[in-house]
């Protein structure tokens, strides 16, 4: 995301969705070889996200009136072209809250969650992301509160959302180590507190990604609790074009549009990317992915379908214990 999350260069290439049932070969295989396959999908199933989208809902709820969003009426469930894996989609909406939306897949093989929350344009209040990919054998997670405002060249915002939160992001820092190179055009769209790690999956891991994201939704949770309403027209301007921004970047680079367009077709996993999971392209702004991101066009004037345009990377986290960008590029 970059989840929100343009280094998942696994999430789109190496990790692919199902080509048939884990169980379809039992006449095939061996007994040993069948059980192992069975104990596979079993831990998968067993640490099912679904439990991180019910907390999520519970918490917001005894917080505030959560309503459904219309995007709920088109955009709930769907199928795979193969037909062995759906898609669960919900939406909502509250005070101070455009949009809170979540999908969800589950098969034999894997598991997905992309799981958001947008302020509106009234609030600069970051955007809650949790991004989560499993099979078997791995898992890929961006865990973050992205900020609207540039925390690199913007101190007053950063102190202002993150200096409270760093002990929590130390924190999980050390249980969730960082998950190998960040492309530099992503990194605008993190904070100091981002978790960006893979792991290979287990209970405890399982518990510990839980543990941090309750953490992480209930410091949001404060954040937009606390904000007050904007008033001043050029500031809620700011921060509409700053959300729209990144809405572009995450709708035209997420690296979850390569999974999606196998699992349901290029046309329906572009209607999803910009109509719901990354919904208000069409309506908080009027400017291009070119116009935000004039590096990525072609001579022809086509986008660049490169991830990262200047070929750099974080390979280690790139701000201190305070909070601070030490990043160094590497190749």
């Amino acid at each position: 995301m970059e989840s929100c999350t343009s280094s998942l260069k696994s999430f789109c290439v190496t990790l692919k969705p199902p080509v048939g049932p884990v169980l379809n070969s039992v006449g095939v295989f061996s007994s040993t070889h069948r059980w192992r396959r069975k104990r596979s999908f079993f831990q998968v199933s067993a640490n099912s996200y679904q439990k991180f989208i019910r907390f999520a809902l519970n918490e917001t709820k005894r917080q505030t009136h959560l309503v459904p969003s219309p995007l709920q009426e088109k955009f709930n469930s769907m199928n795979s072209l193969d037909g062995k894996a759906e898609l669960q989609m919900l939406s909502f909406q509250a005070p101070k809250i455009r949009l809170l939306r979540s999908l969800s897949v589950e098969t034999e093989v894997m598991q997905v969650l992309d799981f958001a929350v947008f302020p509106e344009p009234e609030f600069d209040v970051p955007i809650f992301c949790a991004n989560c990919f499993s099979t078997t054998s791995t898992s890929i997670v961006v865990l973050d509160l992205n900020p609207l405002h540039d925390v690199i060249s913007q101190r007053d915002y950063k102190e202002r959302y993150f200096k409270s939160l760093m002990p929590l992001g130390l924190k999980y820092a050390e249980l969730l180590p960082w998950g190998g190179k960040l492309t530099g055009e992503s990194l605008k769209f993190f904070s100091p507190i981002v978790i960006w790690t893979r792991f290979s999956p287990s209970q405890d891991k399982y518990d510990i990604l839980y543990s941090a994201f309750m953490d992480y939704y209930k410091a949001w949770f404060s954040l937009i609790e606390q904000a007050v309403r904007e008033t001043d027209a050029s500031q809620i301007m700011c921060n509409r074009e700053a959300q729209h921004r990144y809405l572009t970047w995450r709708a035209e680079k997420d690296p979850g549009h390569r999974l999606l367009t196998k699992l349901i077709g290029e046309t329906s996993a572009k209607d999803l990317l910009k109509n719901f999971l990354f919904n208000g392209i069409n309506e908080l702004g009027s400017q291009t992915f070119l116009d935000y991101f004039p590096e990525y066009r072609r001579e022809d004037g086509t986008i660049n379908d490169k991830r990262s345009i200047i070929g750099k990377s974080f390979e280690d986290r790139p701000w201190d214990t305070r909070g601070e960008f030490i990043g160094k590029l590497s190749n």
